[in-house]
This record gives C-alpha cells, structure tokens and sequence, in this order.
C-alpha cells in the first residue's frame, strides 16, 4: 500500500509539474490518464498535452536494444558489452556465446558504455561513467564475483581509461581538471595528467606526466611494457602522435616528424605485435585518412591502402601479429578490410551480413596458447537491424562464416521491412556536390508527395553515416515522412579539403547546403516542399537555429537540441578542456573581427526572423553546450508570435541517454510534426 501511494505521489507530482510549466490546463483537457505526463525530471514549457495514445504507438519503436562491443574475456570465450537492461539506461552485460542469453553486470542510473577486463585472468573489469551527462567520467573497478565497485579516479577531474600493460597490473587514467575546480569557473590554460593505476591498490597510483591541453587519449602500452603511445587531437584537422617512456615520463613526438607545411591529422596508432612499429592512419599524403605502418626505430613510413580512396577510421591488429583489421568509411557505409601486418597487403574481404560495420575487438590470446586462433568481434548495424554482435573466424588470412551473438528480444517489432536508406546528391550555391542520405516513406503505404524531415549532424566534423535509425522509423513507416540526412560542407568522409570548407568565417557556407537542399527538394516528384522540417543536436541544433533565421518561409518549424544560439556565449561557457579546440573549428572569440563575425551570423541575433515553430531540447548538465545557449533562443524566439516549445531535462547532458526521457521526447517530436509538419 505505501509502495503504491508513493508511486502515485510521483505521478502526480509529474502530472502537476507538467501543469505548472504549461500555465494552465484548457477547461476541456483530456482525462488524466490520456495524457502522457513528463516524469519528475523533465521541464516542459509551451509543450501541449501529450496524448498517451499516441505514445502507446510509438512504443514499439523504443524497444530496440543496440549493442555496443566492449572486449573479449582473456580466458573464456565471453564478450563484454554495453546495452540497455532491464532498467532505463545502457549497462555492462555479458555473453556466454552465440545467442547465450544476456547476463546483466551492473544497473545504475547512469548508463555505463565503455570498459575492458583485465587482460590476464579477467577476474575484474575497469569501466567508466558520469553522473546525470555531466561528462566528468570516473573510472571503477568491479569484481565480477561479488558484484561491488570502487572509484579509481579523482572525482574533481574529467577522466578517460587508457590500455593494460602486457601482465594486467596496471592501466593507464589520464586526467583533465573542469571548471568548477577553477577560480572564476574558468581556465587559461589546460593540462591532461597521465597516470599509471594498479585498479588492486589504486592508492599507490603514479603519475607519469602532465601534458598541454586537452586533447589527449589513445594511450596504450607496447607489448614490452617501456613505452606509451599516445595521440594529441588539438583539431578536426590536426593531430599529433607521440611515445612516452615509461620509466621517465619523457615524451617524444613521432608524427608529424619535422615542420609541416600545412596540418596533418593522425588517428587511431596501434603497436604492432612485435612493438617494433606502430599502424596509424592520416591525412599525409592526400585527402583521406590512409593506413600507414611506421618503423620506430628508422621513422620510415609506408602507405598500405593508397589503393583505397576514402577514410580508414579504425584499426586493430591482431593479437598474434599476422593481421591488421580496418573500418573504412565508404562515402558512409563502414565496411571491414583486411590487410597483412608483415607485407602490407590487402587480402580477400570477409563476407558478413549486409550493414555498417561498427566496432572491432579480437580475441586474447590466451596465456602460453601460442598458435591460437584468430577471432574478431565486430558490431554491425543497417537500416533493418539496431547493431549486433557477430563473430569472423580467420586463419592463415582466410575468414570461416561470422556467427551471430546477439539477436534482438522476442517481440521485438520486426524490422526486416524497413525502408533501406540511399544516398543522393545535390548542387550547391557553388556548384560543389552535397550528398547525403534518404530514407523514403515506404510507397506501399503512403501516396503523393511526403513531408520531409531534415536531421543535420552535429560535430560540425561528424557524418550522416548509413545505419539503424531508432525512433525515427516512427516517423517513417507510420506517419509517412520521409527522413533526410545531409553531410553538409564541413562533414568528414569527403577528405581534408571538404573538411574544412566551414572554418571560421565560411560558417555560413554550410547553411546555403541546406538552401541548395531545399531546392532539391522542390524539384523531387515525390517530396513536397511547402512540407519541410529542420532538426538537429549540437552544431545540428546551431544549423536547424541558422535555417530557422535565413529559410523560415520555406519550412514548416524546427527542431534545436543541445544546441548553440551564439558562438560567443558558446565559447565563453563550454568547459575549458574543449575551448581552445572549438576555437579553431569556429574561430577565436577574443579577436574583435571574429567576435563581431559571430554577432552577425548568431541566431540569436537574428531570432526575429524565426517565425516558424520552434521545438528547443535540451540536458542541464551539459557540459559542451551549456544550458544558457537554450535558454537565450528560447527567451528571445518567445517574442516572436510564433510557437515555441521548450524541453529541459535535470539529469542528462549533451543529448538524452535515459529511455523515459527519450520517449517523453518522442512523443512530444512526434506531436510537434502532426501539428506543424503534416497538416
């Protein structure tokens, strides 16, 4: 019975605080129990009610459960990964083997998304989480055998997990201070603390250095234990790889080697097998991010995948030292390669079930097991299928059949109907080629010219890539939109040069992408025009915010999540391990030409032109764009007379990460398109 009254309490209390937000309830508002009524942790402000109907629809489209690969267990043939449980947020799981039922490790409110065992006996693991997408990770240690944690990390600092040395005694945690550690709450200058930590005895840690800035990661152990390899991200366009040692702290660059003549960007370094040399991908020599293989003790340095015009984004040797496994990004499809780590070649490519391949993990080799064989675990996702674990036998470079792992929980809705997406391409302003993705409403069920909705990436440098669309098939296959997703100028996958065509004051040349869009659109048999929506999170929310100010006659409203509403005020409040890399992308606040740049373009500025719905999501705690940057459009689009519906969630961050507020979200999307998008 008190269990019970205090469940009604917290509806109630849900159900009043939705009231409050929304003034007053009209004198023929629906029956409580038709109404979905935000949970305690959300704000919701203009939202209308929320039919509770209309979410029981939509609810099928929630229960999806991607899978996210985490690590091979060092002596058993279990998979570690992240998914959703039986709570509201992604958690640690095991699997015991192909199609083995799910064994669910920890259950916290906050989602749990990366971890590894410990490399020898795997008796314990060290994962990391944040409190309510504060981004300030923690790392933990959990004993598999009695279920309990311990904190590793310094709670005053952002910290990120690094690799094991070779015998599973330590790993490496590297630091950042935040903000609310700082006189003033801010930062001149940032430093990353690298730190050697035996998870068993966390109290006698070592710190073995302290490097400018903040982006620093990728730390891994060689195989002989004495050196880390490290990479220095201080741009979307430039990084830097380094050794240090670690007897001494010492670091040394390694790439680029010399002065170079304009940026390079290096990515993903892994130690050969040997420890001899390392494999990295870069920009060096061309458009694209290649696969190289460098001597450390020559500093020669081969290209392996010139043959390959497109982006290698991720690599992984194997643990015996025969193979190299890549993802190569496929005008965005991610595709696995093989190639030969001791003669460079590329060899047959594996046959796997159709999709993007998402992740790469091999199998341990296991303790005096010489000889044993290859096996890597890879995560694959497709229009059809959310992402599942499968499994690629391979010896003597030739690959056995990939064996699934996971498959989604019995009724589950079945996807297998599910549009496929395509990519097509447009003209812009100036006559460069614009492409991105389209999922088209199924024809079948839907007649004449569709509505479309817009979603714009964020990053700026992120990319629409071909995928399992979530919630969005909602959109799709019940209501008829259809869903377009552009790689603006600006995205990576096109090379170095497309990269960097909205740096600084060419911001605005990504927006006229989006004009050109539109006028593709209106010359497309089946799209209608005069039925167009924007939407998008973080430099996405910034883009539907811009399209909303220079495009508002030609859509029907727009959709700003964590988004930004003034580069300055932007750049002033995010946290300061990540100004000074925002400042290269977007351009130097300080400096009076770029300040009054950004005075100019901000849609802030310009809210007056917004004259068209505007839906604004946002997470308080966000730690990149803070809440000001929502709050202000929302307070000045308020003047306007057009709608604005204002969404803000106490316990998450740079997006939602928890169900419940997702499908409150949703549900509120979805209203928001039936009443300014289909009608």
């Amino acid at each position: 019975m008190k269990k019970s009254m205090r469940l009604l309490a917290i509806a109630m209390a849900g159900m009043c605080q939705y009231a409050v937000a929304n003034q007053a309830a009209p004198a023929n508002a629906a029956p409580a129990s038709e109404i979905l009524a935000p949970n305690p942790n959300l704000r919701a402000d203009g939202i209308p009610p929320i039919s509770a109907a209309l979410a029981q629809k939509i609810a099928p489209y929630t229960e999806f459960r991607p899978r996210r690969l985490l690590d091979w267990h060092p002596q058993k043939r279990q998979i570690l990964l992240s998914t959703r449980g039986k709570g509201n947020t992604q958690q640690l799981h095991i699997s015991d083997g192909p199609d083995a039922p799910l064994r669910q490790i920890t259950d916290f409110a906050d989602p749990v998304r990366d971890a590894s065992f410990q490399p020898t006996h795997g008796e314990f693991l060290v994962y990391l989480k944040d409190e309510g997408g504060n981004e300030a990770g923690q790392a933990y240690r959990l004993d598999l055998a009695s279920g309990a944690s311990m904190r590793l990390s310094d709670p005053d600092q952002k910290n990120g997990v690094g690799g094991w040395d070779s015998k599973g005694q330590r790993i490496v945690i590297f630091s950042t201070p935040l903000d609310r550690t700082a006189k003033g709450a801010t930062r001149a200058e940032i430093s990353t603390d690298v730190w050697l930590v035996d998870p068993l005895a966390p109290q006698d840690k070592r710190k073995l250095a302290s490097l400018p800035g903040g982006g620093w990661g990728g730390f891994q152990f060689s195989p002989d234990d004495k050196k880390l390899l490290a990479l220095n991200y201080t741009s979307a366009n430039s990084a830097s790889v380094w050794l240090l040692d670690v007897k001494s702290g010492k670091a040394r660059e390694i790439l680029p080697a010399g002065a170079a003549s304009a940026p390079v960007r290096w990515h993903h370094p892994r130690f050969s097998a040997d420890g001899k040399s390392i494999f990295v991908a870069g920009d060096a020599d061309g458009e694209f991010m290649q696969l190289n293989k460098v001597d450390l003790k020559s500093g020669k340095r081969t290209i392996l995948s010139q043959a390959i015009p497109w982006d290698v984004t991720e690599i992984d040797p194997s643990p015996d030292g025969r193979l190299v496994a890549l993802r190569i990004n496929r005008d965005g499809l991610q595709e696995l390669h093989m190639f030969d780590a001791k003669s460079g070649k590329q060899l047959a490519q594996p046959a796997l079930p159709p999709g993007a391949v998402e992740r790469l993990v091999w199998r341990h080799k296991g303790p005096g097991k010489k000889g044993l064989h290859s096996e890597l675990a890879l995560t694959i996702n497709s229009s059809k299928s959310p992402g599942e674990i499968w499994t690629l036998p391979l010896q003597g470079g030739s690959a056995g059949p990939a064996q699934a792992w996971t498959r989604q929980d019995p009724g589950t809705l079945d996807s297998s109907e599910f549009p496929d997406t395509e990519i097509v391409r447009w003209q812009s302003f100036d006559m460069r080629s614009i492409s991105g993705l389209i999922t088209r409403a199924p024809a079948h069920k839907f007649k004449g010219r569709r509505p479309v909705l817009i979603s714009i990436h964020g990053g700026p440098e992120a990319q629409a890539t071909i995928g399992f669309l979530s919630r969005h098939n909602y959109a799709i296959n019940e209501l008829g939109i259809t869903l377009i997703q552009p790689n603006v100028r600006g995205s990576s996958g096109y090379g170095k040069t497309f990269l960097k065509l909205d740096n600084g004051v060419l911001r605005e040349d990504s927006v006229k992408d989006i004009g050109a869009l539109l006028d593709w659109i209106a010359a497309q048999p089946d799209l209608d025009p005069n039925r167009v929506m924007v939407m998008g999170g973080s430099y996405g929310g910034y883009m539907s915010l811009a399209v909303s100010t220079h495009y508002a006659e030609r859509i029907a409203g727009a959709v700003d999540m964590v988004g930004i509403s003034h580069f300055t005020t932007f750049l002033e409040r995010t946290e300061s391990y990540r100004r000074d890399l925002r400042r290269v992308e977007y351009g130097d606040e300080r400096i009076p030409e770029m300040r009054a740049f950004f005075d100019k373009i901000a849609p802030l500025n310009n809210a007056d032109k917004i004259r068209k719905p505007l839906f604004v999501v946002q997470g308080k705690n966000d730690p990149r764009v803070p809440v000001h940057e929502a709050e202000q459009i929302v307070a000045r689009a308020k003047q306007n007379k057009a709608p604005v519906w204002y969404l803000l969630a106490d316990n998450e961050g740079h997006g939602f990460a928890r169900k419940n507020n997702q499908d409150f979200y949703y549900a509120a999307l979805a209203t928001f398109m039936q009443e300014y998008l289909l009608k």
